[in-house]
């Protein structure tokens, strides 16, 4: 990893901060974390399958060649063999009959048991006698046969010649050479590394059961070497296993702060304000540390999509795909530095777009924000509307008959062979929909929770009304003196109220309070309501609103679970000026920006 000057400055920046605790990260001996990304698994959360054969191509520019081993218990890589340069395209095969070719599957070129052609990479090999005590004297010695090639078989160098698609073959072949060696097999664990477009093998791996493959490309010495993978470039080096002796599960092996760079230009715009990114960074590199061996049983730590968090390394063919300029700066400007409560990692949650206010994890997900996650207690939000007429999700609208209703909540087992009576809305203080009652005509109901509404419904937020009808909130206003004054959904005086300045310092409300506008403007807090974009608008009330009718038509704003950060928010109180440590603190109240 290229030592970044910008930690330094993160480093002091938080020095007097809580820094959380390690947890269950560990570091290589260069004091890097190194994350495993699932690439390809046969896990429901990687689109990509496992392979029979994956391939990996130098990026032109960024380093050639490629070095193989494996990733030891503090994921260092251990090198056991290397190519030269000028092998720049390779692909790790299952060690079973595959031939190369077009698989129409797949619709490229590889290495498949359902394509035909003359280039087959068998899994029958004759073995040499003895064993190697280094990869330079194997070498050697498989130099000397057409077809000879290194193998790391069980902890020790061997060297083998041919692949074969049978045993026939291979004593055929055993016998040209004058009955010398053995023939073999691997086991259903082996891996064999072979010159892309040929069948010649450049490595062959088995260790058992416990197998895992790396790969690290670049043998130049390149400064930053980036590798293609199924149409994406990507930092690190690479991890292969046959979990249960079929197909290969590949998993990227990035350092922290290049995962950070393959997630923030995906998972936000990636030209979006400077303050923004750096908050997205802070998200990201919390979530992942806070997540480490989520999909441990699958052989890494974290996926590729939204379940965990959407990563796509350095991009792809597309010029405007992947980290820019200003994301990278973000990630640099930000290095180290996490989200923490009360001394360990916080929770970090972030969507799209809430459509005026979060909700409650409690309410969501059944989650503790009285004791163990306070800062996960939903805030009103009226920045996030400053970006409505970008937002394609502020407003939207779903429409269905009753008849179609019900048969789209019948198919999420809910309700059956009935129509549609009524619909019972249950709203929170923050005027987010936290349960729908469905009665049906049979006299029966179906309750449907919060973390459901958006699935079994079709919506985009549970921020949404039906027909119309909703629950009429507080207006919030901004009186002057000690009167009413609502902050994020609570109402009081400004008795007791502090303010947090721009560098930080903390001090109680004056007797003559202003407010600063979004354009700068400066006027005494009178009671009055500014409806002006992103002000104080009215939210919806708490309460149970009832809606019947022959159909139902959802008005809703925002796109995404309503727990944690407004992507969209962040983007609009940058533009206000806010910093990064402001608007994790402004989503996430109690939350600290610490060094890790």
């Amino acid at each position: 990893m290229r030592k970044r000057f910008m930690q330094l400055a993160a480093a002091l920046l938080a020095v007097c901060l809580t820094a959380p605790s390690a947890g269950a990260v560990t570091t290589n001996r260069d004091g890097e974390a190194i994350i495993r990304v699932g690439l390809a698994s046969s896990s429901t959360h990687v689109p990509t399958g496992e392979l029979e054969a994956a391939h990996l191509e130098n990026n032109d520019g960024y380093g050639a060649g490629y070095r193989f081993g494996y990733y030891d218990e503090n994921r260092n890589f251990v090198e056991l063999a290397r190519t030269d340069s000028s092998t720049t395209k390779v692909a790790v095969l299952k060690t079973e009959n595959l031939y190369y070719g077009y698989s129409s599957e797949l619709g490229k070129n590889t290495y498949s048991a359902s394509v035909s052609s003359g280039i087959l990479v068998g899994c029958v090999h004759i073995q040499l006698p003895g064993s190697y005590g280094s990869y330079q004297e194997a070498a050697a010695a498989a130099a000397g046969y057409e077809g000879g090639f290194v193998a790391w078989i069980n902890g020790q160098y061997q060297v083998r010649v041919g692949a074969y698609g049978t045993g026939a073959d291979a004593r055929a072949a055993q016998s040209a050479l004058g009955g010398i060696g053995t023939v073999v097999g691997t086991s259903a664990y082996g891996m064999s590394v072979v010159a892309t477009g040929t069948n010649r093998v450049l490595f062959q791996y088995d260790m058992g059961e416990n197998s895992r493959l790396g790969i690290q490309p670049d043998v130049t010495g390149a400064q930053e070497a980036q590798t293609w993978f199924s149409g994406f470039k990507y930092r690190g080096g690479f991890q292969y296993h046959r979990r249960t002796g079929g197909n290969l599960t590949v998993v990227n092996m990035v350092e922290l702060e290049d995962y950070v760079n393959g997630v923030i230009c995906y998972e936000m715009g990636r030209e979006w304000p400077l303050e923004a990114l750096k908050t997205q960074a802070v998200c990201a590199r919390t979530y992942v540390l806070k997540n480490l061996n989520k999909h441990s049983s699958y052989g890494f730590d974290i996926c590729t999509t939204s379940s965990c968090q959407v990563y796509h390394g350095m991009g792809s063919l597309k010029a405007d795909y992947g980290p820019s300029q200003a994301s990278m700066k973000a990630v640099d400007q930000t290095a180290g530095l996490v989200a923490a409560y009360r001394g360990n990692l916080a929770e970090m949650f972030y969507s799209s777009s809430f459509g005026g206010a979060s909700e409650d994890a409690h309410n969501i997900w059944g989650t503790d924000t009285t004791n163990t996650h306070p800062y996960l207690c939903g805030v009103v939000d009226p920045y996030e509307a400053d970006l409505d007429e970008y937002n394609s999700f502020s407003p939207w609208t779903v429409s269905y008959t009753s008849a179609q209703l019900a048969q789209r909540l019948q198919s999420y087992g809910r309700g059956e062979g009935s129509s549609i009576d009524r619909l019972e809305l249950t709203y929170s203080s923050l005027g987010n929909v936290i349960k729908v009652v469905v009665w049906w005509n049979n006299g029966k109901s179906s309750t449907i929770k919060a973390s459901d509404i958006r699935s079994c419904f079709g919506l985009n937020a549970i921020r949404f009304t039906v027909n119309g009808a909703g629950t009429s909130g507080p207006t919030p206003t901004m009186p002057s003196g000690g009167g009413d004054v609502y902050i994020n959904g609570a109402e009081g005086g400004l008795d007791g109220k502090y303010t947090i300045s721009g560098t930080g310092a903390v001090s109680t409300v004056g007797e003559k309070p202003y407010v600063i506008t979004g354009t700068g403007s400066v006027s005494a807090l009178e009671g009055k309501e500014n409806t002006g974009s992103g002000g104080f608008t009215s939210q919806p009330g708490q309460g149970v609103v009832t809606v019947s009718g022959g159909s139902y038509t959802f008005n809703g704003s925002g796109w995404g679970h309503q727990v944690g950060m407004s992507q969209y928010g962040a983007n609009a109180m940058a533009r206000r000026g806010f910093t990064f440590d402001q608007i994790v603190a402004f989503y996430f109240p109690g939350v600290q920006v610490a060094h890790y």
